[in-house]
């Protein structure tokens, strides 16, 4: 009798084979059988017509807070979406101490766009160690999730107020080590940081990581090369890289004998160049040993930023000390042309690099507005709007804001959604030096609709656009991550792996339609929607999904490093190992074939002989007196130092 059993579906396994039809067998939350599965189940589903394929795994996103008030993790399962990976760009909320929670949450707040009532309402925020936040999420869950362990928390428990600005002392430097090795023994699913100048916190400074320097990075990734089943991941920047990044990245990844995942590589025609010097960071990282792969979307990124937030505006030149003002006073500054002035010229200074697309301002969209008086411009261009009032399109949009009291919602010009954008996005998808992600799941609810990226690529790229095979699509979601991070048997079905199912219509999958949800704590709004043509998903063989509808079944697992993972090394890593077998096999060879050493003289005649046990007991002395183990030759105390029994008192008995 099996749990459960899928008939009639075309099976798309993950591992990039051609599809097949056939039947899946599911029995105790694995794959018993793929093919003519005889006998009868206590589920079956009807898949005709669909495509069935492992859970989809999304290896970058920021559930870790929202895995309290919502274990669904939505909306990612109705996605397909059966694996996540968490704590990405430096930002766990664990380890703790309670100092640290105040300013973990305004952080996220500000560089993740999380609702700070939602974070203060919804999360307990009274746990310390890192296995301990874990254990809160146990049983949970709808879907399998797995926790990196941010560098900005780490810096906040360890320096205090001092992980803001100041370079980690040698002390600092021994207490983050130990307790990065402490969270990821108790589970942790690896290291992350970030340097990129788009993270700030909610004072408007830098997040703690950003002031991390190369030693301080190194000496945390060579923590992780001691851990089994540990992964890293990294924000290098916005923008090319210099010398100095691609050298940094390779070093990461050796130092920690593991690859090195970064975010984010946005992908279009008019930065071809652009595109191809990110991706020689790999190369160089290849040819030091070690391994590089970026994270790319699988969708034209679709931003809506405001001036409430700041956030992305306080990246650009001259920004930040203005975003970082409470709002009375930036909107008096932001009112002020003089500070109108400056902004302008910042973000269209070369300082302000790949963000001076930002300054593309009369191709903005206004997206949403919160006045009566602005209703009529949802939707419309900023340099319309401006014409019409006389204005440059920089001052309607400071003045637009400042009469919503700067909530209102602008989508800037993103290059990218035109054929030759599409046809490299395609290459770049296929290329071994990148991994398709980015949903940034979790972050940004008021801004990003990354969340879709599974169905955006199995709809609009694949079926659609005809980019990849649904065969190549699924091995990308499913196989590619899985492997890249050793999360052991999910991302392919096979008899044996986890049963991660998700079953598909291939003629309508796709995304919704976008919009706004009032369901977070609080009555916070986010983002939000649904998938179409999905209609069935299973976690651990249990189903979580079903019309495109949740269940309210909690089967996922919360990954721990080792325990569900595999150690997934670089060639220089592999190298120093064999080096080392080598070193330690010749080491055994000279001693085997060291000569013994020449006889001395015969003792003259009548001279006292020393017996055995005082010539080990001899021995003994000189060993202790040296500091090493107390071992004769024969591996056993000397006997003149061993402890003898008490004679017997009782007769003898044979």
């Amino acid at each position: 009798m099996f749990d459960c059993i899928i008939r009639g579906g075309e099976v798309i396994d993950g591992s990039g084979a051609p599809r097949r039809r056939a039947d899946v067998g599911i029995r105790d939350g694995r794959i018993a059988g793929i093919g003519e599965v005889p006998g009868d189940a206590r589920r079956r589903i009807d898949a005709d017509g669909c495509i069935v394929a492992p859970g989809f795994v999304d290896i970058h996103t920021h559930f870790d807070a929202q895995a309290f008030w919502d274990g669904t993790l939505s909306p990612a399962p109705l996605h397909g979406v059966t694996t996540v990976v968490g704590g990405n760009c430096g930002f766990s909320i664990a380890p703790l101490v309670p100092e640290a929670g105040d300013y973990l949450m305004r952080m996220l707040a500000r560089v993740e766009g999380m609702p700070l009532a939602s974070l203060a309402s919804g999360v307990p925020w009274d746990w310390r160690s890192f296995g301990e936040y874990l254990s809160r999420l146990d049983g949970r869950l709808a879907v399998n999730a797995g926790f990196m362990v941010g560098h900005s928390a780490l810096r906040r428990v360890v320096m205090g107020e001092r992980a803001v600005g100041e370079t980690a002392s040698a002390e600092d430097l021994a207490a983050m080590t130990a307790l990065l090795g402490t969270s990821l023994h108790e589970g942790g699913l690896g290291f992350s940081s970030s340097a990129a100048p788009t993270h700030n916190d909610g004072d408007g400074r830098p997040v703690p990581s950003r002031f991390a320097d190369d030693a301080e990075l190194l000496a945390l990734c060579r923590v992780v090369s001691e851990h089994p089943g540990t992964a890293l991941e990294f924000l290098p920047g916005v923008g090319a890289f210099d010398d100095a990044t691609r050298e940094r990245m390779a070093a990461l990844s050796v130092a920690a004998n593991r690859p090195l995942n970064w975010n984010v590589l946005g992908v279009s025609a008019f930065a071809k160049e652009m595109v191809a010097a990110q991706l020689a960071a790999s190369d160089h990282a290849a040819s030091k040993g070690g391994r590089v792969v970026a994270l790319t979307p699988s969708q034209v990124m679709t931003l809506r930023i405001n001036l409430a937030s700041g956030f992305i505006f306080d990246a650009l030149p001259e920004w930040a000390p203005v975003i970082g003002l409470p709002i009375e006073q930036r909107k008096d500054a932001l009112a002020d042309p003089a500070v109108r002035e400056r902004l302008a010229r910042g973000a269209r200074s070369e300082q302000a690099g790949a963000l001076r697309v930002l300054a593309m301002w009369e191709n903005m969209t206004i997206d949403e507005t919160f006045t009566e008086a602005n209703a009529g411009l949802t939707g419309r261009k900023l340099g319309c709007v401006a014409k019409e009032r006389g204005q440059e399109p920089f001052d309607a949009m400071l003045d637009i804001a400042l009469s919503e009291d700067l909530r209102t919602s602008f989508q800037p010009f993103i290059p990218g959604d035109d054929d030759l954008s599409w046809s490299l996005r395609a290459e770049v998808w296929r290329d071994p030096r990148t991994v398709i992600g980015a949903s940034d799941s979790g972050a940004h609810l008021d801004m990003i609709d990354t969340f879709t990226c599974t169905t955006s690529l199995l709809g609009p790229a694949v079926r659609d656009k005809g980019l990849l095979s649904l065969e190549e699509a699924i091995h990308q979601l499913c196989a590619i991550p899985a492997d890249l991070y050793g999360i052991r048997d999910r991302g392919r079905l096979r008899p044996g792996a986890h049963a991660d199912v998700v079953v598909f219509d291939p003629e309508s999958i796709g995304p919704g339609p976008v919009h706004t949800r009032h369901d977070l704590p609080q009555g916070a709004p986010r983002l939000y929607a649904e998938a179409e043509g999905i209609t069935h998903v299973l976690v651990n063989g249990v189903e979580i999904v079903s019309g495109g509808e949740f269940t309210g079944k909690r089967p996922g697992t919360v990954l721990r490093s080792g325990r569900d993972t595999d150690t997934v090394t670089v060639p220089a890593g592999d190298r120093s190992r064999r080096r080392n077998r080598v070193r330690t096999r010749r080491s055994r060879s000279r001693r085997r074939r060291r000569p013994s050493p020449p006889a001395g003289p015969p003792p003259p005649p009548g001279a006292p002989r020393r017996s055995v046990r005082a010539v080990a007991a001899r021995g003994f002395r000189r060993r202790r007196r040296r500091g090493r183990p107390a071992r004769c030759s024969r591996g056993r105390s000397p006997s003149s130092t061993r402890r003898r029994a008490p004679a017997p008192t009782g007769p003898r008995t044979r």
